[in-house]
This record gives C-alpha cells, structure tokens and sequence, in this order.
C-alpha cells in the first residue's frame, strides 16, 4: 500500500475521493482484509497484549500470520456450534487477545454482537435477546471479576442460547500462578466450552464453512442509545466497516512498524475499529493494555514507561483520560515515537488541548463520529489548521451535511454557512438502520442522510462545529446515560409529578447527571430523600444523579413538552455561579442561546478589574462551555 496523502484541508479529502471507493479494490470482507494484511506481512507484529499493565512485564505477542490463523480457528469452532451468515454469537469480554479472535472470528462466521460487561444482567439479557444469539462467549470465572456471576444469573432468562464459551483469563497468567489459580478455582463450570481448547482443535489455514462474503453481509452489531434504557442494536455491514478502516487509515496514517495502543473497551467501534482494524488495514501493530483498559489503575500510572517501552505512535480517548494522563509525570520519558492521539466522544475542553500539548510535544485531534456511522465521521487534519472546539472536516469517503429541520423533524432545506441545523451524514461507513424496525421512524431525513440527533454548523473551509444536542443522552467521560431511566425512577417516588435529567458540566467527566424535580401539589421531600430514592432505583451506577434540584415547576415548550435547553442551562449556571462564589457576592452568570457557539455563559460583575477577569478565566478554563465577561457598572 502507498503511503495516503497528508490531509491538510477540505480540498486534500476531495482530491482523495476522486479515486472511488470501489475503484479501491477494498476487500469484500474483515475476514479478508486481515488476510491480506497477513499475506504482505506475515511476520510483523499485529497484536501485543498486556495482562497487569506494567513496563516491565513480558507481553503476549502475535504475527500477522498467527493472528490470522487463531481467527481462522475461531471461526471454524464457531460454525462448527451452528452459527451461520446471518446469525449472532454475543460476546461478554474484557479486552483480551481472544476477544479479538471472537469478533473477527465471529464476523468470519457469521454475525458478531459486541455487549458491554458493565451493564447489569437484565440489559445484557436483552441485547442477547435482541440480537437473537444461541452463542455466547464470556469469561470464565477468575479472581476479581463478576463477568461469570452475571451470566449465571441471567441463563434462566435466555432459553434459545446453546451454547456458553468461556475464556480462562488463567491461560494468559505466567507459571506458577496459572496453576495456582486453577487450583484455587477448580475445573469451568458445568456445561460450559473452553474457548482455546475448541479453537485448538480447528484448522488455522481455511474456514470450513467456504464461505464466499458479500460486502453488504451484516458483520456485526453494536448496541447504541446509551447504557439505559431500551437497547438499540446498530447492525453493521462488512462494507461499512472495510470502508471505514480505509477512510480512518487517511487519519491515522498507520503503516507497517507503527503501534496503535488500545485502551478503550472493545464492546465500543472506537477500539473495535481505530486502535483495532484500521492498524490491521494498515499493517500496524495492536498493543492491547490490559482487560480494563483505561480503567487499570496500573496502566494509567505506568502509561508513559509503556509508551516508550514499546514505542506506540498513536492512541485515542476520551477527555477524561488527557486530564487523567495529566496528572501523570512523564519527565525524563522518551515520547518520540507519538504522534498525535485522538479525542472523542465529548467536547475537549480547549485548556485542556493546550496543557496536554505542552506536557507531551504531541499533537491532539479531536474528532466525531458515533456507532450508526460505523465509527468516525469527522477530524481535524493532522497536516492542516486544527480549530480548537470544532470537531474538524469530514473524513474521506463520509459525507457530512447540515441540515434544517421543522418542529416534526421534516426536512426544510440546507443550512446556510454557518447557520446551526442538524447534523447528518451519509455514505458507505453508515449503517441502514437498527435491526428493531420500530426504532427508524423519523432517523431519515431529505432522502438518505442520517440524522445523528446532534447540532451543528459548517463553516467557510468547511469546519464542522458542534452547538448542542438535540438528542438528550448525557455524556459521562464519553459514556452515554439515557435521561429516561433517571426520570422514570424519580417518577416511581409517590412526591414527584415531573422529573427531567439533563448534563452538568464537570472538569473532570466533561458532563454529570442532575435531575430536576417538580413536586405534586402538597407534597414536600427533601432532595437527599430523592437521591437516596433514584441511587435504589436506577441499575446504571454512573447513570444515579449527583445531583436533584426540585423546582416550582418544569419547563415546557408550547405542546407541553418537556423544554431540556432552558434545564441545561440552568445547571451550567449552578456550576459557574458555584464555581466562582468566594470571589465576588455580586457575581451573576446568565446562559444564553448563541448562533454560532450554541450556549455561552455570560458572566456579570460589578468589580470586573483584571486580577478577577484572570482568576474567573482560570477557574472556568477546564470547562466545554464558553463564556464572556460583563462589567456592570
């Protein structure tokens, strides 16, 4: 493969598109793609995995070849258990080698639907239900983990599953703590497959089944509309997720000898496919650290030993992981084998940007994308002007428009430049629609763009600048809270007529769930018993409140619904005014509508000189939202 073209502006996408997708000779499968990969370099590094997330310990490594072939292997034992194109196997994993042998594997066979561990069994039910899966590979039991817990109590629920493959994170342990562990444990479960004792008695070298693919054969699903809840399952095709390997590659600009480290789980596209098959379309090495990911406390305090230990170029995250890595001395490490990170899936604060830059010399893209568009949409140019707080231009291949909407969500006409409408996008990285038909409605609009729910703008060379969300799921740290589970606990307490949950704006997580409150008449509670009230009752722990605000009654728009806007902005206001409280009692912020920014909180004060315009901008710099200072005299 020639090394792709540096993007520096909209007119270097355009260039690369004169060269069609299918002009391309994309493989027609991921199965395919791998194996290409594997026949240019057989030998190269493609998959590293670390167990404890330290420098110093010995990583489990595969080539290209031997990738290939455990895939290979998988596949077979997975039709072998009767799963065929057009049915699911569920996978129920943390990040692990054999994970990815599942979804590749999976996809080779037949259909891969990717649940993620931290839900509660009720969810996981569901999605499994869902997804009509009679497979499921899970972890076995192994000391610190709840995986097989959950499973166990949620078979009973799931009649039509023939099967449970279970991988023994004990393999992955060096001697004598494998043996010990096993000891300790005993044999699996009762009834249960072991996955690497099936896949060893598999060919590697062909699939059994001789499947021939088509690229419009659906490769997986993923479930998408927050971790709350009613589950939408996104299905996938092997051409959306080939061809967005290859608009990715132009971001990414991986190649043979490259190390893309993933930390994001791999229940999610953006570890699935960034630090996942666009290193493998590229001939690029996966470094997998450790099941948690980024949640390893290990990892985190280690990262930057790892980095130079195994010179990754490359690693993408959510803004809580930069102001997490922050804190992490990097002194006297050598980071020159980075480049650039990613940044996604909640807005970057810009002090943020900036503080990370200077600790690390790399340089910081933010980008955009969501499941139903296979995973990214949009990035700033890694060779091109980055514009702090846009989202950058659409990638190759992915077309990005704005659209404006009626009241109904009908399609009225294309916005001007600059003008704020609803994001869209369409293409070959998009999916058709969820596999539960009565989710579509409404998901379309002026033909076949998708309507992502978000707000945005173009601007003249072609910037994408995100307003706001018309959608309002909350996200926590890049996690996605559906506001209906907050409200619908709240609505079970005998007090509560109304309940709307929205975002606050947190340093830390970028967005909090609140809930505001609006009380029947002649009730009273306190605000600690609704909280201890929704903590009982929401399953999610991430999704529970910091916050319950009752108020003397709920916004609405003129047909009586719910008007979130006038909410989110009122909790911005509480944070600011919290915020900066001690420095002046006459400080007063307001939260207003804006046509290019979307929200901007004005800060007014009667003592605006300039020790308290520095300090206020200091406190606030970590903050998504914008703001401007007001001096009232």
């Amino acid at each position: 493969m020639t090394a792709a073209p540096i993007i520096r502006s909209l007119a270097d996408i355009e260039l690369i598109e004169q060269t069609p997708l299918a002009a391309r000779d994309l493989p027609a499968s991921t199965y395919e793609l791998i194996q290409r990969s594997a026949a240019r370099h057989p030998q190269a590094p493609a998959l590293s995995f670390i167990l404890q997330g330290t420098a110093d310990e010995q990583a489990y490594r595969l080539s290209y070849s031997e990738l290939l072939g455990k895939i290979t292997q998988t596949a077979n034992a997975f039709h072998r258990l009767g799963l065929r194109p057009g049915k699911a196997v569920s996978f129920l994993l943390p990040n692990l080698p054999q994970t990815h042998f599942t979804i590749w594997g999976g996809e080779a066979a037949g259909i891969v639907n990717a649940i993620n561990p931290l839900l509660d069994a009720e969810h996981i039910a569901e999605l499994i239900h869902a997804s009509d899966s009679e497979l499921l590979v899970t972890l076995a039991p192994f000391p610190g983990t709840d995986l097989w817990a959950k499973v166990e109590a949620l078979r009973g629920q799931l009649p039509n599953l023939k099967e449970v493959i279970c991988v023994d994170m004990a393999n992955l342990l060096p001697e004598p703590q494998r043996s010990a562990v096993k000891a300790q444990r005993g044999g699996l479960p009762q009834g249960v497959l072991d996955f690497d004792e099936l896949i060893a008695t598999c060919p590697a070298d062909h699939l059994e089944s001789g499947r021939q693919f088509q690229a419009d054969d659906i490769a997986s699903y993923f479930h998408t509309g927050g971790t709350t809840g009613t589950p939408k399952l996104a299905p996938h095709s092997h051409r959306n997720e080939v061809a967005m390997a290859c608009s990715m590659s132009f971001v990414t600009r991986f190649g043979p000898g490259d190390v893309a480290l993933c930390g994001l789980p791999l229940f999610h596209v953006n570890g699935v496919i960034v630090t996942g098959l666009t290193a493998f379309y590229s001939g690029a090495e996966v470094l997998l650290a450790t099941p948690q990911g980024y949640r390893n406390t290990a990892l985190m305090a280690d990262f930057w030993s790892i980095i130079e230990r195994y010179k990754v170029s490359f690693f993408s995250g959510v803004p809580t992981i930069y102001a997490g890595l922050l804190q992490v001395p990097s002194e006297g490490r050598d980071l020159s084998s980075l480049r650039y990170a990613l940044c996604g899936a909640a807005p970057m604060p810009m002090e943020l940007i900036r503080q990370f830059e200077a600790k690390t010399g790399l340089t910081l893209l933010e980008g955009y994308g969501l499941t139903e568009g296979t995973c990214g949409s949009c990035a700033n140019p890694i060779g091109g002007e980055r514009r702090p707080g846009s989202i950058g231009l659409r990638m190759p291949y992915c077309e990005v428009a704005i659209k404006v909407l009626d009241e109904q969500g009908n399609y009225l006409r294309d916005a001007a430049q600059n003008e704020i409408g609803n994001l869209c996008i369409r293409g070959a990285t998009v999916f058709k629609g969820y596999l539960q038909t009565s989710k579509n409605e409404g998901i379309w609009v002026d033909g076949d763009w998708f309507n992502t729910g978000d707000l945005g703008r173009l601007d003249a060379d072609g910037y994408v600048w995100l307003t706001g969300r018309s959608k309002d799921l909350i996200i926590r740290g890049g996690h996605n809270i559906d506001p209906q589970m907050i409200e619908e606990a709240l609505h079970k307490h005998p007090a509560v007529a109304l309940a709307a949950a929205v975002g606050k704006p947190d340093l830390k997580a970028g967005e909090l769930p609140v809930v505001y409150v609006q009380l029947k008449p002649g009730q009273s509670v306190s605000e600690a018993d609704l909280l201890s009230h929704a903590a009982a009752h929401i399953p999610e722990r991430a999704a529970v409140p910091k916050d319950v605000w009752i108020i003397e009654a709920i916004p609405v728009t003129p047909v009586g619904k719910t008007f979130k806007p006038a909410l989110r902005f009122d909790a911005i206001r509480r944070v600011y005014e919290s915020v900066l409280a001690d420095l002046d009692d006459k400080i007063r912020v307001e939260v207003l509508s804006d046509d290019q920014l979307g929200q901007v909180a004005h800060i007014h004060s009667p003592q605006l000189d300039e020790a308290l315009q520095q300090t206020i901008a200091e406190r606030l710099a970590g903050f998504a939202v914008r703001h401007r200072l007001h001096h009232d005299a």
